[in-house]
């Protein structure tokens, strides 16, 4: 079965590490490409290359402002990863509890 490209949905784009750490740049601020190059120490066509992905599947947006582009995240766009990994979230909050159960039933008889 052939791979589902990276700019078909937010969870295939957001599969690359460097795409979440520039979702997080971004965060709730428009910035340049300058400053992203500047804040993450990336090579601009790297910063370029994975707005560029992240801007297809509409997790960040471009405004014009001058000869200047400014990119803006779009985090709502997250929700359905946010609404895939709540459940999973809840079965390693069980194992947690599970696992401290045992430990606690260790300690116990070692005493």
């Amino acid at each position: 079965m052939a791979r589902i490209p990276t700019t078909h949905d937010p969870f295939n784009a957001v599969a690359e590490p460097k795409r979440r750490q520039l979702l997080e740049a971004l965060g709730a601020t428009e910035r340049t490409v300058t400053s992203l190059v500047a804040l993450l120490g990336w090579p601009q066509p790297m910063v370029s290359k994975h707005l560029a992905v992240l801007k297809k599947v509409g997790l960040v947006s471009e405004r014009r402002a001058g000869r200047q582009r400014l990119y803006r995240a779009h985090l709502d766009k997250l929700k359905p990863i946010f609404d895939w990994v709540v459940p999973l979230e809840r079965y390693w909050t069980e194992s947690f509890e599970r696992l401290d159960e045992v430990l606690e039933r260790i300690q116990k008889q070692e005493k």
